[in-house]
This record gives C-alpha cells, structure tokens and sequence, in this order.
C-alpha cells in the first residue's frame, strides 16, 4: 500500500498543467488553460485545468479530476502505475507499507524489470550480428526503422546465449522473469538454458515503455510457430497487449483500436500507416483486454482472418466484449478474406484499402445475431427455440442497456414474439445466472434484465431469399458474412465510399456524462462508514439520498458483504445489479484504501452539486434576469459555485 501522505505530497509538488499539457495542447485563459477534451469529441474547448486547484474538468462531458485521474482515464494506466509515474517524473522513489488497501508491491519486480532490459538490449545487439535474421525481416517488408521502433531483435541459436549478456546466469530472477528454463539433468543436478533461441525477438511493453515479456517467432519452420514469456510477477498474457505502448499516440490521435492476432500483423500494419494496431498475447481475447481498451478508445475492432480458425476467435472475442460493452462505446468486427491476413491484405491493398474495410467492419449486434441464426437456423419452431436458448445467456451478459434492449426486438422479430414476451424468458432466468454471465461495465451496465419493462416495435428488415438471410447490405458466404457492396476478395471496392486518410478520426459513438450518481453508491457501498460523512443537500438525488440513509444504518465496521446481506433481505435484483457493477468496477474503486475512497467521495459530490447549481443558473439565464430579485438570486448562485 502506498502511504497516504506521499500521495498528497505528490499532488503538491506535481503540476496538472505540465502533466495534461503533454497530452493536450493548451492555452491560457485567464486564471486557468484550455484545450479540446481529450475525452470526448468537440470543436470548441470546453476542458479546463487549473493551476490553482490542481484540478481538470470538462464542461461538455463532466470528466475531471487530479493528476493522477488523468494519467488513469487518458493513459490507460492502473491506480499505483499513475502514482509510480508521476513519482518517476519528480525523480522519486514510491514507498510501500503493509495496510488494508492491498499487498505491497512485489519486491521481486524492479529486479525482474532490470534482467528483462538487459535481454532486450542483447536481443537487438544480435540482431545486427545475423544476416539471416535481416533477411528474414527484409523479405517479410520491414524496413530498419520499424525494426527500431519497435526494438525487434534476435535470440541466436545458441542454449546459454544470456550468459553473455547479464552478470549472473544463475541468478534466480533469470528464471522468474521467464528468459531462462531450469530443469534437472540425468544427474540430479540443475541445468539452465534460455528459453528463446533462434527467433525473432518481440517487446512486451508495459504502459511506462518497459519491457514486461517478450514473444518470439521462429525463422524457418518450426513448433511452436510463436513462443511467448510464461506468466510472472510483472506478466500475464490475460492482460496485456502488444504494440499497446508503441501505438499510443495513433490510437489517442483516431479515438480507435484495432486488435489482431499477430505480432507481424502489427508491425506491418504500423509501417503502413496504420498505427493504432494492438495483438493479443497467443490467447484468446479477455474482458480484461477489452475492459483496457474501452477506457483508452471510444472504438474497439477486432480484426481476424476470414477462415474458420478467424471467426472462431471472432466469436470468442464477442463473448469477452459482452460484459464490457457499453452505448456510448462501439465495438466491431471485421473479417477479411479467406486467403488474407492483415500483414497481407495492408500488403496487397495498402492502408487506404485497410482502411475503407475497416469503416466498413461488422457491429457487435450484427455478428451476434448471423452467427446464432447461421448456427441454429430459423426456420422452424425448434430452430426458433434454440436461437432463443443460445442467445439467452449472451443478451444477460450484455452489459449495454439501449443495445440490449435493441437486441431483444430484434430477436423477437426473427423469433415471431413480442418483445415483452423475449424479455419476460431473459429475466425468467436471472436467478440461474451464473457470476460469469453478470455482465456491467461501470456507466453502461445498469440495471437487471428483468427490471424494466420494454417496448414493442420492431427494427431492421429482416428477410429470407433463396435460404439466405440477408439484411442491410450483409450477405452469408462461406459460414461467414460480408457486406454486399461490392467488395471481393483479391478486388477492389466496387462502390463509391470516403476512403479514411490517416489524419481522419473515426467517427464516433456520442460520450456519456460521467454517472457520477453511480459513483457514489459503489464508493459507499465499498465503504459504508463513509455514509455519514456525505453532505445531504437537494443536489443529491432522493434515490441515492435514501441509500446513504441505509448504509449509515448498518452497524459500525461494516463491509460491502453486509451490503450485500442487507440488499438480498430487500431485494435480491438490487443485490444482483450492485454485484454486477462490484464485478466491473471500471473505475478501479476497489483498489482504493478507506482514505483515498473518502477523497474520490468528495470529489464526486462537490462535482454533483456544481451540476446542480450550474443547471440552476442556467435555468435563471434562459428565463431572463429581469428582478432585483432574480439577479441577487443569480448573484448567490455564482457565489456558491466560486466557494465550491
């Protein structure tokens, strides 16, 4: 746990301008800077920070906070990683202690760290030294520079090629940062060799630029095509990403992340162009992958070959999406040829090319609805039956409420139900809903399925011809789908469309405001005893009014676990909504100490009650000031938001 007091001292001796301002151009006005909002699109600067209050805050989207808040919602980065950043640009060192907010930090770590930098390093010294290893980049088309900037190298075919390279070959950090295997001989004795040998070199960055892991592929043929680090105290393939760290900038620049499955898939793409490109680690796609992106991006596409294998994890990335997705964020996928992967297709085609299929890649609610038909078909009351029985589990996963309730009309369409009828089998079994199926994922996950009642209607002209289904343009092919405009494979577009330039953004979902009502309750849910410090006021809503009012009731010491008791005696859908929004936790709540939730606490009522009184103000505007009355009414009002 990192001591209370070094965060404050931080913040004190930290500027907010020098911190947002590498990320956002500014420029004075008045007592504070402006700049366009990084989080949300907009012509006009309504993102403000200030000098004074160590503090940002956006008047379009709601966002703010301190340094540390920045660092986390712009970069990507954890709670403790924003701390150990902006320790490191002030040339400080992060204490830890032993407390209740979590384990101190692992020891092993900075060590760990050092003995992977020094592999790095040896790995691109060698590639220099090897002919065949150039040759085999310069026929895959790498030029030198991308080889630089992404600081590819060279493990050599030899089985202690490390020993060269650090101070100590038997040093145990060898084997627990996973560059060394230790195994007993036929003697009894411990035998070392490196793990990597004769393959292509790939860094693992974390989001500070330091190398956490490598992946390695082979030259020529041989199992496995790709080796990557094992799982160790500063890597686990389930969360991270590759070329995350080298395309930060293209990827804050377009608002977008396209995720593949291969490291040269990445590289390539990157020497096209093409820069906002991240791969998973040779696993499956995880919700935490998808959980780190939507924070960074508004949107997510996930980009796999066009052959069974590629919509296989097509679908598997589907699955880790669900309860994470949000409305306000898009995520979609695209599938390209059979005979393409993304290094060749950007190859072949180029990055204008790469970029016309990707505006015009597939939605979530697309894929999902053509693969369950194209599965179950619905031509029967049987195969109607089990597209409703396959689609039940992923529309109680799905953690958007507007996309659910979008899903659930159109499923009653292909399923020749009502809507309320669809929805009434969704929450007829809410209660064998298993944990991994409570979708949430902070603002967008609100809510039970069977807590609201929807409407009927229904949307999209769904349609058979010929035993295909077809609707908006997508056509069945191959077990998978395209969109029917033209497009072929080995072709070119055959209709009119705006080609994205790399300047261009893409188009974006509309931004929530921050649902800072939420905040608060999963703040006090986390700590009940805080319940008591929350200043009532007409700001607060009554619904979270009586919610303080039930935590402050709860005997002193409790925990969120008697939360959960006293929510299950109540009302067991509200046990289950505060369970799955405790599940996502997008803002990281959980990982904050008694201390730092009573900061963050505070922080979200004063910005509640500035929303109140600025709606109030502008209330008073757009009638008129025309009394004496309504002008020291208004004269109050500025009063109580300078004091706030």
């Amino acid at each position: 746990m990192i001591p209370q007091g070094f965060i404050q001292d931080l913040l004190a001796r930290v500027d907010i301008v020098d911190v947002v301002g590498r990320y956002v151009r500014l420029r004075k006005g008045g007592a504070n800077y402006l700049g366009l909002c990084p989080f949300h699109a907009e012509k006009s600067p309504s993102f403000t920070v200030s000098p004074t209050k160590q503090f940002y805050h956006c008047f379009g989207c709601g966002a703010h906070g301190s340094a540390i808040g920045f660092l986390m919602e712009h970069a990507g980065l954890g709670y403790v990683d924003a701390i150990t950043e902006l320790a490191r640009s002030l040339g400080l060192e992060v204490p830890r202690e032993a407390g209740r907010g979590g384990p101190s930090a692992d020891p092993r770590t900075p060590g760990l760290l050092d003995q992977l930098a020094r592999a790095d390093l040896h790995y691109r010294r060698r590639l220099r030294d090897s002919a065949r290893a150039i040759d085999y980049l310069k026929g895959r088309g790498l030029t030198g520079q991308t080889a630089a900037r992404f600081a590819i190298g060279y493990a050599p075919d030899q089985w202690r090629g490390l020993e060269a390279a650090v101070p100590d070959y038997g040093d145990a950090g060898l084997v627990e940062a996973g560059l060394v295997v230790e195994n007993d001989g036929d003697d009894g004795r411990k035998r070392r060799y490196d793990r990597f040998r004769d393959r292509i070199m790939f860094p693992i960055r974390n989001p500070r630029g330091q190398v956490i892991g490598f992946g390695g592929r082979v030259l020529d043929r041989g199992e496995p095509k790709y080796l990557n680090s094992p799982e160790t105290p500063v890597f686990s393939k389930g969360r991270e990403l590759y070329g995350l760290y080298e395309g930060r900038d293209a990827i804050r620049r377009e608002n977008c992340v396209v995720v593949v499955e291969g490291y040269m898939d990445v590289v390539v793409l990157a020497q096209h162009g093409v820069g906002n490109v991240v791969a998973t680690l040779g696993t499956a796609t995880t919700p935490e992958h998808v959980r780190k992106l939507l924070r960074l991006v508004d949107r997510v596409v996930f980009a796999f070959d066009g052959d069974a294998a590629g919509r296989k994890a097509g679908w598997r990335a589907l699955e880790a999406s669900l309860p994470q997705a949000a409305d306000a964020k898009r995520i979609d996928f695209l599938f390209l040829p059979a005979e393409h992967d993304p290094d060749s297709f950007v190859r072949e085609h180029g990055e204008a090319g790469f970029r016309e299929t990707l505006a015009d890649a597939m939605p979530l609610s697309e894929l999902l609805v053509r693969e369950l038909s194209a599965r179950t078909g619905l031509d029967s009351p049987e195969a109607r039956a089990r597209f409703l029985a396959e689609a039940r589990p992923l529309l109680q996963a799905l953690a958007a409420p507007a996309l659910r309730l979008q899903l659930v009309h159109r499923t009653a369409e292909l399923t020749r139900l009502s809507a309320a009828e669809v929805d009434a089998y969704l929450g007829s079994f809410d209660e064998r809903r298993e944990a991994g199926g409570r979708g949430g994922s902070g603002r967008g996950g609100e809510g039970a399925p069977g807590d609201r009642q929807w409407g009927h209607g229904h949307e999209g002209g769904w349609h058979q011809e010929g035993g295909r289904h077809q609707e908006g343009g997508w056509r069945q092919e191959g077990g998978g789908w395209r969109r029917d405009d033209g497009w072929r494979p080995g072709g070119r577009p055959g209709g009119h469309r705006t080609w994205l330039s790399r300047d261009q953004p893409v188009p974006r979902a509309p931004v929530e405001s921050p649902d800072l009502e939420s905040r608060v309750r999963l703040l006090l849910a986390l700590h009940p005893g805080l319940s008591a410090e929350v200043e009532r006021g007409e700001w607060l809503s009554a619904e979270l009014l009586d919610w303080t009012a039930a935590l402050a009731r709860l005997p002193a010491g409790s925990t969120v676990g008697n939360v959960l008791a006293m929510l299950r005696e109540q009302s067991p859908q509200a046990e289950r909504r505060l369970e799955r929004e405790l599940a996502s936790d997008a803002a990281a709540l959980a990982d904050l100490s008694a201390a730092e939730a009573a900061n963050e606490l505070v922080a979200a009522t004063e910005q509640l009650r500035d929303r109140h009184l600025r709606r109030q103000i502008d209330a008073l505007v757009r009638a008129g000031i025309q009394s004496d009355e309504d002008r020291v009414r208004y004269q109050n009002l500025m009063a109580m938001r300078r004091r706030a």
